[in-house]
């Protein structure tokens, strides 16, 4: 039949508290070791996913003020530019004016003077036209 045995209960129970030391050494402890360091991996890598985020919405902000800012120069670069020729066509504007008021003086003066050639001329030849005209009216 079946005995029990306090001495082989013993023996068992020492080896089976020995086996579970050991196996909590060799094996459990090593586990939970790098289940802990990979758990502080994860956390720090979170926390620099979270900085670096962060980050990047700032330097997004930044660089969306650095380009309202280069939008607004070019703005006001391009008003100066449309202001400067506005003043330039003005002054090309006033100057052609003075350069065709001038050209137009000459041209009156020279017709002028024409006028009063012609005008000559044709006073000069009047005396001819008289005895060419009586020479006709004579023949008819």
């Amino acid at each position: 039949m079946l005995t029990l045995s306090p001495s082989l209960m013993l023996i068992v129970l020492l080896l089976f508290i020995g086996l579970i030391v050991y196996l909590n050494k060799a094996l459990y402890q090593p586990i939970i070791n790098f289940m802990d360091q990979r758990d502080m991996t994860i956390a720090r890598d979170n926390q620099e996913a979270q900085e670096l985020t962060g980050n990047a919405g700032e330097l997004i902000n930044e660089a969306n003020s650095i380009l309202d800012n280069a939008r607004q120069e070019a703005n006001r670069l391009k008003q100066e530019a449309v202001e400067e020729s506005k003043i330039e066509s003005a002054k090309l504007l006033e100057s052609k004016e003075v350069e065709l008021e001038k050209a137009y003086e000459e041209f009156t003066k020279k017709l002028e003077v024409e006028k009063e050639e012609l005008k000559n001329s044709i006073l000069s030849q009047i005396p001819l036209i008289k005895e060419t005209l009586k020479a006709k009216f004579s023949q008819l």
